[in-house]
């Protein structure tokens, strides 16, 4: 089949793009920016990629000879006030471009809905299933709950709070009662949905085998990891509260927490239906998901995070826009040093930040991340995806990922920190020489100087990160 995706650097759909690859479906992938296409499918003869933004649908074409199409779209992470009318703009356009095509079938993703009193997440994915409904396709839905999976956002909070936290002081949300599906069963969901005419124009919640509060969630995660935790819930930390404490405690953005404490107030539990025997799925209950997950955690073998979707920091913009440093208006601090050897100074760049630090100086940038923390910033917990690779759009710290090639032997980072102004980072060896190169574009008064109080930092922080990006053992070293 000829299957049309949207969300393709999404969390879902670039997990969901190899497994249909697999089964030798041909696809039409969606982005918004065509530099930020996924490694692992780009040179794929099956996919053939199309520059679409469901916002501004004017200048997209979308295959008339399209059998399907999964709508994968969400905008939990965003800051916008207006997002629901922005998912429902967004299905609306997407639903008026896949209409004058053949496809027969749309699968759309949502959130179990079965509360009496939703969040305003839940209430507009029910919107958004209501806008995709057409006379000219038929719309499978699947409503999952809480979907537990290496880099999936539930899995990040859950591993930062029980990991760090061995006496935890938690909000009554704690008790609410929910239904954990892991990501392979999801993808398994989806895929298995294609085509089955039996599920055309038919809404079906997803869920695990198991009703667990979150506190159950929390202490069987504990189970898994070998870890006694101990949890107290009070009824008196407001849902304001609530948000702030996730935020300090966890890698996630105050904007994903507060949506997700809005949402953890509702009951998220599935009506039965014989959706699992129709497509031949026993879902894994919890700890088994939780365990895989970290399989893939430990073998660097994670596919796709949620840190990474350009909504989960500040950086709003097409990364292809900005992949040149400025020149005018900004201050620059350049420096640079012979390569010895250049893989090993291409793979230390590679592996920069995360859990492998900055390579000097450590402890400023905590200080510096806990300090971005405390104003409402990502600060430095998104940490990587992957320990060794590096991708345009990924999260680094309090970094976004613009530009990256090891053949053109060239990283490029733009600061997602709070800043009064806009900082790039750049990594090129050129001619045999490394060049670090730290561009600010001040903001008024404030960003100037702010730019001469760090500028004294400068000369031991960046030459130490210079100096151990370039040095080595020597050959006989290396190979004892």
């Amino acid at each position: 089949m000829k299957i049309l995706i949207s969300g393709t650097t999404g969390y879902i759909a670039r997990r969901l793009a190899l497994q249909l690859l697999e089964n030798k479906h041909e696809l039409v992938c969606c982005v918004r920016d065509l530099s930020r296409i996924p490694d692992e499918i780009e040179d794929n003869p099956l996919c053939s990629f199309i520059k679409v933004d469901f916002l501004k649908p004017e200048s997209a074409e979308i295959p008339k000879d399209i059998d399907a199409a999964y709508y994968l779209i969400h905008s939990m992470s965003t800051g916008s006030e207006d997002f629901e009318d922005l998912e429902r703009q967004c299905a609306q356009n997407f639903k008026n471009l896949v209409e004058p095509t053949d496809c027969k079938q749309v699968i759309y993703l949502s959130g179990i809905v079965n509360d009496a009193s939703l969040s305003k997440h839940l209430k507009s994915r029910l919107q958004v299933e209501n806008t995709l409904k057409s006379v000219r396709y038929a719309l499978t839905t699947f409503r999952a709950g809480i979907i537990v999976g290496s880099g999936s956002a539930s899995f990040e909070i859950i591993r930062d709070i029980v990991e760090k936290l061995p006496f935890m002081i938690t909000p009554k949300w704690l008790n609410t009662k929910t239904q954990p599906l892991a990501i392979r069963d999801v993808l398994n969901f989806l895929a298995g949905g294609l085509g089955k005419e039996e599920l055309y124009n038919g809404a079906f919640d997803i869920y695990g085998p198991e009703i667990l509060t979150y506190k159950e969630m929390l202490l069987q995660f504990a189970e898994v990891r070998g870890l006694k935790r101990h949890i107290v819930t009070l009824p008196v930390l407001t849902p304001k509260l609530s948000s702030y404490w996730l935020y300090f405690v966890t890698s996630t953005s105050f904007q994903l927490a507060a949506a997700l404490v809005d949402s953890m107030k509702v009951e998220v539990i599935g009506k039965p239906s014989k959706i699992n025997e129709i497509i031949g799925i026993k879902p894994m209950d919890y700890k088994t998901a939780v365990d895989l997950a970290f399989q893939k955690t430990e073998q660097n073998a994670v596919i796709s995070s949620w840190k990474d979707a350009v909504s989960s920091g500040r950086f709003k913009d097409q990364l292809s826009k900005h992949i040149e440093l400025p020149q005018f208006g900004c201050f620059t601090d350049e420096r640079q040093k012979p390569v010895i050897d250049e893989n090993f100074t291409l793979d230390k760049i590679w592996a920069i930040g995360g859990k492998n630090g900055w390579y000097s100086f450590n402890g400023l940038w905590k200080i510096r991340g806990y300090m971005d923390k405390l104003f409402g910033g990502v600060g430095l917990r998104r940490g990587r995806t992957s320990n060794t690779y590096l991708e345009a759009g990924d999260a680094l710290d309090f970094w976004r990922v613009l530009y990256a090639s090891k053949e053109e032997k060239r990283l490029l980072l733009f600061a997602e920190m709070r800043l009064p102004g806009e900082a790039w980072l750049e990594f090129k060896i050129v001619k045999g020489q490394l060049h670090q190169t730290a561009v600010f574009r001040p903001k008024g008064i404030w960003g100037r100087l702010y730019w001469y109080s760090v500028l004294p930092f400068h000369a031991f922080v960046f030459n130490g990160m210079l100096n151990a990006l370039v040095k080595n053992k020597a050959p006989k070293e290396r190979n004892s």
